[in-house]
């Protein structure tokens, strides 16, 4: 029996408890950071739909209670709406959707005056609503 050789032969173990708390932290920071990322920064009080009105975001634009205009995340005036979506719409080759995300005081005439400049342009347009069972 060779005893001699199984005392001398030494076990390496790579101790990990501080890299799997590493990761763990990183982990939570992404999942929080990711549901903090939103396309949609300007807050608006959404209208309540029983139906879902998920579709494909081309092209958002928002209407605040002070009936100011954005394109994504940028103010535009109400006369130049067209210029600024026809070359966004222009990049698009199946189906160009615009999504109205309008403050639920908004006047109705002005949702449409959007939806009119998407018709002259040619882009569908979806409607945003909150979520029925959501606060607010």
């Amino acid at each position: 029996m060779n005893l001699r050789n199984r005392r001398n032969k030494r076990h390496l173990e790579l101790h990990n408890g501080a890299l799997n708390d590493i990761l763990f932290i990183l982990l939570l920071f992404f999942l929080i950071v990711s549901t903090l990322a939103n396309p949609n920064v300007i807050k608006l009080t959404l209208p309540k739909a029983k139906s879902n009105t998920k579709a494909k975001q081309t092209v958002v634009i928002s209407i605040n209670d002070k009936r100011e205009f954005y394109v994504g995340t940028n103010k535009v005036p109400f006369e130049s709406l067209k210029q600024m979506l026809i070359p966004a719409i222009g990049r698009e080759t199946v189906d160009p959707t615009i999504v109205i995300n309008a403050e639920k005081t908004v006047p109705v005439e002005d949702v449409v005056k959007v939806m009119e400049v998407a018709r002259e342009i040619g882009a569908k347009v979806v409607l945003a609503t909150a979520n029925p069972q959501s606060k607010g």
